[in-house]
């Protein structure tokens, strides 16, 4: 079922078996800052950060208001955020609570995992709302501690996609190297990119929608996979979901519908209007075509891990892939309790889903996110 008519085709030119590798995502972890304000709450605090005209607080109030977000965390208290006065004191707070976060969310993934912090061979980390050289990954190596000869690979710039994004890259990784552990880190604290004394829409979206997050996944190779499997006496399929497939999808000239200008102040968002347009134009075909180069429908999907862009975001994918709310009720939930985490929320997706439906069906189940670039991520898993 979930091999390709193309694949097929390669394997009788050849004349050589085709087995794809095994990689089992064997726990997925979320946390939060302890810091958690009501919605409201979070909207008066941040009108008077923001905004220096009255007349726009009736559009503060309905913009936050129409993202159904009831809560919030945040990196730091509200009232630290006057604070910042500036980016390099902003960036100062998000390495101090990233590395503690980031360090919080690998050790729980690895406990539930049933692993130690010196199995892990590859640890990817992603975030796009602060800088630090070193990396947030290199920054855990002592702190966990994580093996000398660990293999770092930082991304940065992926933004809302890096969490399928990375899940598909370690995919690439284990692939090559079947006995290993990889981990997967995203931290993202986006409540210490919003700007100023300014009115622009995408920052009054940005206040209202954005929260701040942590998520580790620990990843294994086939082989790995079955000396745990051993380990524990059981099946390689109680361990947690098989990636079967990736795919990547970039559309051109959409340079500006998502992303950061980057000056003195920081983090500046960028985010058009039109992102659920996009969504809707493209994510349809996408989804359809991935889902049939291994023979499956989207009636066939059992599961729908997707990224908590936002109301309209959320909408536009149902439309674009004839769902019912139903479909992403996890996604929904999440939206309306953390915000969006950006690359950290379809991870914590990723956790619930895994705590209300355990793996093990052997049903077919879809990752997807979107981010800068205007890109789309896609995994298919056997749940």
């Amino acid at each position: 079922m979930f091999r390709s008519s193309r694949h097929q085709r390669r394997r009788r030119r050849s004349r050589l078996p085709i087995v794809d590798a095994v990689t089992r995502i064997v726990a997925a972890q979320g946390v939060l800052p302890r810091h958690r304000y009501a919605q409201q709450e979070i909207t008066q605090h941040f009108a008077e950060l923001v905004l220096t005209s009255p007349e726009r607080r009736a559009v503060l109030e309905r913009v936050h208001q129409s993202t159904g977000i009831r809560t919030r965390h945040l990196a730091l208290p509200l009232e630290r955020y006057a604070d910042l006065d500036g980016f390099g004191a902003a960036n100062d707070a998000f390495i101090d609570v990233s590395v503690e976060l980031g360090a919080q969310a690998v050790q729980r993934a690895l406990e539930a995992a049933g692993l130690a912090s010196a199995d892990v061979d590859v640890i990817i980390s992603t975030t796009v709302t602060g800088l630090a050289v070193p990396s947030i990954d290199a920054r855990l190596v002592d702190r966990l501690p994580l093996r000398a000869d660990v293999r770092r690979v930082p991304l940065f710039g992926l933004g809302c996609v890096a969490g399928v994004a990375g899940v598909a890259r370690a995919h690439d990784m284990l692939r090559g190297d079947p006995d290993a552990v990889a981990v997967l880190l995203s931290v993202e604290l986006c409540s210490l990119t919003v700007q100023r004394d300014d009115e622009s829409l995408a920052n009054l979206v940005g206040s209202g929608l954005f929260g701040d997050g942590a998520a580790a996944v620990v990843l294994v190779g086939e082989r790995r996979a079955a000396a745990l499997a051993e380990q524990r006496g059981g099946s390689v399929e109680t361990l947690g979901p098989q990636v079967v497939a990736t795919r990547s999808r970039f559309y051109p000239d959409t340079e500006r519908v998502m992303g950061w200008d980057v000056g003195g102040s920081g983090f500046r968002l960028v985010l058009a209007p039109t992102v659920a347009d996009v969504v809707e134009a493209h994510l349809g075909d996408d989804v359809r075509g991935f889902l049939a180069a291994r023979g499956l429908t989207t009636r066939d999907v059992r599961r729908w891990v997707a990224h908590p862009g936002g109301p309209r975001v959320l909408e536009a994918v149902q439309r674009a892939l004839d769902l019912t709310p139903a479909s992403l009720q996890v996604t929904w939930d999440s939206l309306g309790a953390v915000g969006n985490l950006s690359s950290s929320s379809v991870l914590h997706v990723l956790a619930t889903t895994w705590e209300r439906h355990p793996p093990g069906e052997a049903a077919p189940a879809v990752m997807l996110a979107m981010g800068p670039g205007f890109c789309a991520e896609l995994v298919l898993l056997r749940w």
